[in-house]
C-alpha cells in the first residue's frame, strides 16, 4: 500500500534515524575490512548517510538519473525483507575488476560471466557484513538471497530495484555507505539497504525507537 509505507516514514524522525546509523557504521567497518583482506588493499567505507528520500531523488547519490553505472540487487530473507543495492559507476567497476581479475577491463565492451561473478561475490561479501551486525544486533535471522546484476542509466536501475523490492511509494529509507579506495585506485560506490514497510518497522521495534510511541 502506497500510504503505509508513506505514512510509516513520515514518522521517522532524528531519534530512529540515529540508531539506525549506529548500526550501519558497524556494518561498514566490518564490510571494509572483509573487502581489504580480500583485495589487500586499503579500502574505507564512509560513515553511513541515513535518509528518507523522495523516491525521484535517489538516483542523484550515484551521479544522475542518466549515468551509466552496475548494480547488484541481493533480496533479503528471514526476519528482515527488501533487499540491498550495490552500486560502481562504470571506472569504478573497471578498477575494482582489474584488482580482482589482475588484467584491464572495459565493462562498456565486455561483461562476461568473470566480471559478474567477481562482482556479484563482492556485493555478497559487503551485503553480509552489513546484514550481519544487523542480525546480532537485533538478535535475528537476515540471509542474502542470490544477486542479480545490472548495467544500466541509474535511474532505470533504482525504478526496477524499488518494483522488484514490491516498495510503492513516493519515498524510501535510503541507508547509504560509501566505499572508498586508495585514491589511486579511484574506487568509489555505494552499498543501499531498502527494509520493505514491515521490516522497517520490526528493525525500529527491535532497536527501542519504534515509530508507533
Amino acid at each position: 500500500m502506497i500510504g503505509d509505507i508513506d505514512d510509516k516514514l513520515a514518522k521517522i524522525g532524528p531519534i530512529q534515524l540515529d540508531a539506525l546509523k549506529e548500526v550501519a557504521s558497524i556494518g561498514a567497518g566490518n564490510a571494509a575490512t572483509s573487502l581489504s583482506e580480500i583485495l589487500d588493499k586499503k579500502i574505507r567505507m564512509k560513515v553511513p548517510q541515513v535518509n528518507v528520500l523522495p523516491i525521484h531523488q535517489v538516483p542523484e547519490i550515484m551521479g544522475g538519473a542518466e549515468d551509466l553505472i552496475v548494480a547488484v540487487l541481493v533480496r533479503t530473507k528471514g526476519d528482515i525483507g527488501g533487499g540491498v543495492l550495490f552500486t560502481l559507476d562504470t571506472q569504478s567497476a573497471n578498477q575494482l575488476l582489474e584488482l580482482l581479475i589482475g588484467e584491464k577491463i572495459d565493462i562498456e565492451k565486455k561483461m562476461g560471466e568473470i566480471e559478474e561473478s567477481a562482482l556479484k561475490e563482492i556485493a555478497n561479501i559487503l551485503t553480509g557484513s552489513n546484514l550481519n551486525s544487523f542480525s546480532q544486533i537485533l538478535d535475528i535471522s537476515i540471509m542474502p538471497d542470490v544477486p542479480a546484476l545490472a548495467y544500466d542509466m541509474a535511474g532505470a536501475i533504482l525504478q526496477v530495484a524499488f518494483m522488484e523490492l514490491g516498495h510503492i511509494g513516493d519515498y524510501a529509507l535510503v541507508i547509504e555507505t560509501e566505499v572508498l579506495g586508495d585514491v589511486a585506485e579511484e574506487i568509489s560506490g555505494q552499498f543501499f539497504l531498502i527494509p520493505d514497510s514491515e521490516s522497517l518497522e520490526f528493525m525500529l521495534d527491535g532497536l527501542g525507537v519504534s515509530i508507533n510511541g
